[in-house]
């Protein structure tokens, strides 16, 4: 049997290197040995990709994506499809888990470096990947058509129509309609279970080559490539499997103890996760009294309501700024690479002054969040112009900051 299996696989081999990609890309890459609790993210967020994919198609099955059957098929998959109920609550706590574990991944790299230079594209393809997913989320917000889903959508829509000439062509075009429809639940149904989950999985595929080409990094932000043994081996690096794969194991253990206790016990999270108004059915009359998004948009949506302000001798509204400001607070982070100047990777090894614009940044994202989804008042709206500030600031103010710090001497190996 085990010569058949040889014999096979050399046959496959020679038209298609599997064996190959195989040790490349997973059995004998190699890692580093030392990382921290941060390096565990990547790998969470391939198996909440997979727990997302697996449960959305089951979802599918069962949904209809008409303006009359789109509630109703939602109910019927809680009420009477057998196990709808745990599909539905996995699907959308998967849709927090999934935010949640990006947002601390991307937080590591920006604390250890890892957008630096030689691995900008990585950065990059992660940044586009943080993109789609807002995208896949809103697209699967509305497709319950409950109250929320409907007026969220409509107050992100109508950021389209602010677009200076362009944008109410372009409102409507993206609506497939004048007004929020059956057209336009078609269009985010297909959007949200064919085209986005395509462009994400191949940027996953782009990442991971990009990252085994440039190699993975380390807190230290020491290069492990510098000192191999006699069989080509980084010394601080060990094969990815069975180190990384094993040493994994626990950690997704607990993720999975952890997110099921939330499917079966707090599912809608306080209304954090599931708003109680999207368990009524869209109703064009009748606004609820707070719109707000789920709380993974709230630091965004926060900053796009902090701009209360036109620019009016531009011809710029309040709503058109804040829309731009919107999208910069996102476009902002594919230019990180360019923006750092330091000599060095690793926060731990970076000036004070890298150190203070990190928390800033970090506790503006957070007070953000938390502004984001209450109701609006003088307070907080002003509250979250000072967070916004904050949020930019340390990002803007980079290149001279990085440039001129003193920073610490980095060890030659881990």
């Amino acid at each position: 049997m085990s010569k058949q299996n040889n014999s096979f696989m050399n046959w496959l081999d020679k038209r298609f290197p599997v064996t190959e990609n195989l040790e490349r890309h997973l059995t004998k890459h190699p890692v580093p040995k030392k990382v921290n609790f941060f390096y565990i993210f990547g790998a969470l967020l391939m198996v909440i990709f997979m727990v997302q994919v697996i449960t959305g198609i089951w979802l599918m099955m069962f949904y209809t994506n008409t303006e009359e059957g789109a509630f109703a098929s939602v109910e019927y998959i809680m009420r009477d499809v057998e196990y709808g109920w745990l599909m539905r609550y996995m699907h959308s706590t998967g849709a927090s888990a999934f935010f949640f574990l990006m947002y601390f991944h991307m937080f590591r790299g920006l604390l250890y470096g890892s957008y630096q230079k030689p691995k900008e594209l990585v950065w990059l393809f992660g940044c586009f990947l943080l993109f789609l997913l807002m995208a896949e989320g809103f697209l699967g917000y509305v497709l319950p058509w409950g109250q929320m889903s409907y007026w969220a959508a409509n107050v992100i829509l109508s950021l389209f129509g602010a677009i200076p000439v362009i944008g109410p062509d372009l409102q409507v075009w993206i609506q497939g309609d004048y007004v929020l429809s059956g057209a336009t639940l078609s269009r985010f149904f297909a959007l949200h279970v064919v085209v986005v989950p395509l462009l994400m999985i191949a940027l996953v595929v782009f990442h991971i080559f990009a990252l085994h080409e440039v190699g993975a990094g380390n807190p230290e932000g020491v290069d492990i490539e510098k000192h191999r043994d006699e069989k080509g081996m980084p010394l601080d690096g060990a094969p990815f499997h069975p180190y990384k794969t094993f040493s994994a194991l626990p950690a997704i253990g607990i993720f999975f103890v952890i997110f099921f206790a939330i499917v079966f016990f707090v599912p809608e999270g306080g209304g954090y996760f599931l708003e109680k108004p999207n368990f009524e059915e869209a109703d064009f009359l009748k606004t609820p009294e707070h719109i707000a998004p789920v709380w993974y948009y709230a630091p965004f949506y926060s900053i796009l309501r902090a701009i209360t302000f036109g620019i009016p001798f531009l011809g710029i509204t309040s709503k058109f700024l804040g829309f731009i400001i919107f999208a910069a607070s996102i476009a902002i982070l594919f230019v990180v690479p360019w923006l750092d100047r330091s000599k060095v990777q690793s926060i731990r090894y970076k000036g004070i002054y890298s150190k203070i614009g990190m928390i800033l940044f970090a506790a503006s994202f957070i007070t953000l969040g938390y502004l984001g989804t209450k109701p609006v008042n003088e307070l907080r709206t002003l509250i979250a112009q000072i967070c916004t500030l904050f949020y930019f600031l340390p990002l803007i103010l980079m290149p001279i900051y990085t440039k001129y710090e003193k920073t610490l001497e980095v060890p030659e190996r881990l």
